[in-house]
């Protein structure tokens, strides 16, 4: 890297529209589920619509760290640019549920790419007392683009149609590969090493076959079904053969050397169950505004904003105190307003206040946005130019993990929670009357039933996800755990006196 030859106020604009269009997808998305479900239908499919981009953004996040060390990092952030913008133009132009779901896994083969190789790129580019700042505001503006994600998603799909949430990302993207392309200067010399195809085929291979398992398992399948235990066969095996695969490994895909670092590991668990509970309130807030406070898509977009306001003033505030403070400090802090956050969240019911809800919002996000920039930072702290691309992506690849089976796991939690709700309503419904939970986010099909029915199936959907938020608690809890263990390591600036309290 030769940063004297390099724009370096370009380049940042690049890396920061990059993780902006990245980032403002996953709320503009959440933000317009309950119109996608109406108009695509398949709510039982829902979790897959985020399910399969997380899959597809850990098969590529590995590797694409891998290569950005191996072949330079403007080629492979290039790279995910123009899958992204691809699989966002097709997402638009989906006619079902399911080639959504498959336009989404191209959008996140391209997502792999863009967050762990720009937060790389940073620690390039800059020296350790200015790295705190700027990861802090690339965490800001990843917290930033959520804001305006769900303002912005609400807006559209209200006044234009949720397509055009999809083909919003095409002219933010142009404008970063412009950037990176002209601006962004590197040395031609890299390290050669050997890509691990057979640790990652196998380790997406076993994360399919658990995703899989989960969700059909009890619902399409019973759990003791051929299929269903055939699935979960196929996660033990492949997952065997993966930790094998990574012993005998010249250049394994996720290092278990790496892991011997104290500070790397904590981190990395940390990142891991705080991705696994926070994508459940990115998901099921809007969902339980949509159905509980009814109207459109608006009433979601302005209920979740709380909740990303609080995560920018986080991850700006750990940034800042990087340099500052030990990390394992400054993520207590950041723990113990998540726990509070998520079970405030679980007490929620269909007469909540608005109010009231959007303190659980603002409290949630201001304790998960710290972990933007500084499980980033703390996972890359102790590793060269050599290493930072494979630190970083293991990172990004295991918060990416939690997320998957966190939503996964309590998609179920939350569907089996209100199916058995509607089910014991079923006696109380007018002769005919659909109680599915695709009924449920459709205003004309609620304006029908008796005000009592109608109380009773809001009350339903209420108590699914409070009880969803509830089992939620276990990931956050382990995460404040591991957080204990992070040691006392934090930013060392030359030439300055540090102390690790």
């Amino acid at each position: 890297m030769n940063a004297q030859q390099s724009n370096i106020k370009l380049v940042v604009a690049g890396l920061l529209l990059g993780i902006f269009m990245a980032a403002i997808d996953n709320t503009i998305v959440a933000t317009a589920l309950s119109t996608i479900i109406r108009d695509l239908q398949g709510f039982d499919q829902v979790v897959w619509v985020t399910s399969v981009y997380m899959v597809a953004v850990m098969a590529g996040t590995p590797i694409f760290g891998k290569l950005s060390d191996m072949y330079g990092r403007k080629r492979f952030f290039i790279f995910g640019l123009v899958v992204f913008l691809i699989g966002s133009a097709l997402c638009g132009m989906a006619g079902s549920m399911t080639q959504l779901i498959i336009y989404r896994a191209i959008q996140g083969i391209g997502g792999g790419a863009l967050m762990p190789i720009a937060f790389t790129i940073v620690f390039d580019l800059f020296p350790p007392e200015k790295r705190g700042k700027m990861t802090g505001l690339l965490g800001a503006v990843f917290g930033t683009s959520s804001i305006m994600g769900p303002l912005l998603g609400a807006f559209i799909t209200d006044s234009i149609g949720w397509e055009w949430i999809f083909y919003v990302n095409v002219p933010i993207g142009i404008v970063a590969f412009i950037f990176i392309m002209t601006a962004y200067k590197e040395s031609p010399s890299h390290t050669k090493q050997k890509i691990d195809w057979t640790g990652a085929a196998t380790l997406v291979g076993a994360i399919i076959c658990l995703m899989f398992g989960l969700e059909l398992g009890g619902q399409t399948y019973p759990w003791d079904s051929p299929q269903i235990l055939g699935l979960f066969a196929g996660f033990l095996v492949l997952f065997i053969v993966f930790l094998f695969a990574e012993t005998r490994a010249a250049e394994p895909i996720i290092s278990f050397q790496m892991f011997r670092k104290r500070l790397f590991a904590s981190s990395n668990l940390v990142a891991l169950f705080y991705g696994a509970t926070f994508i459940v309130a990115t998901i099921y807030i809007p969902i339980f505004v949509s159905g509980v406070y009814g109207g459109s898509a608006t009433n979601s977009g302005l209920i979740l904003m709380p909740m990303m306001l609080g995560s920018v003033v986080g991850s700006q505030l750990g940034g800042m105190l990087t340099t500052r403070a030990a990390f394992r400090n400054i993520m207590i802090l950041s723990a113990v307003c998540f726990i509070a956050g998520i079970f405030c969240l679980s007490t929620i019911s269909s007469e909540t206040p608005r109010y009231l809800l959007t303190v659980y919002m603002v409290l949630t996000g201001f304790g998960v946005g710290f972990s933007f920039s500084v499980l980033s930072m703390a996972s890359i702290h102790n590793f060269d130019a050599r290493k930072r691309g494979a630190a970083t992506s293991t990172n990004s690849f295991l918060r990416s993990f939690g997320m998957t089976v966190g939503i996964t796991i309590f998609g179920i939690i939350q569907r089996n929670g209100l199916n058995n709700r509607l089910a014991d309503l079923g006696g109380n419904a007018p002769a005919g009357a659909d109680l599915s939970a695709d009924a449920i986010l459709s205003p004309e099909v609620m304006s029908q039933m008796p005000p009592q029915v109608r109380e009773q199936i809001i009350g339903s959907l209420a108590d699914s996800v409070a009880r969803t938020f509830m089992w939620a608690l276990v990931p956050a809890v382990l995460a404040l755990v591991f957080v204990l263990m992070m040691g006392k390591e934090r930013v060392i600036v030359p030439g300055k006196q540090t102390n690790n309290a």
